[in-house]
């Protein structure tokens, strides 16, 4: 999931560019929004991984 955020991070950064450059207000603003998705799934991946790991040690601690 990490790398998808990642992903949308970079496409959002291209649109944010585009629209730059163009002149279009709306990508660009469409691009910092997929720049923000990417960013939250990036974090929700990071903290369902240290949750994971949380369960895991518990696990291992209880046998």
């Amino acid at each position: 999931m990490a790398a998808k955020g990642r992903t949308e991070k970079i496409k959002g950064k291209a649109k944010e560019m585009t629209g730059k450059v163009t002149g279009d207000r709306g990508q660009q603003v469409e691009g910092k929004l997929d720049q923000a998705r990417g960013e939250a799934k990036e974090r929700l991946a990071r903290t369902e991984e240290r949750g994971e790991e949380a369960r895991r040690a518990a696990k291992r601690d209880r046998a």
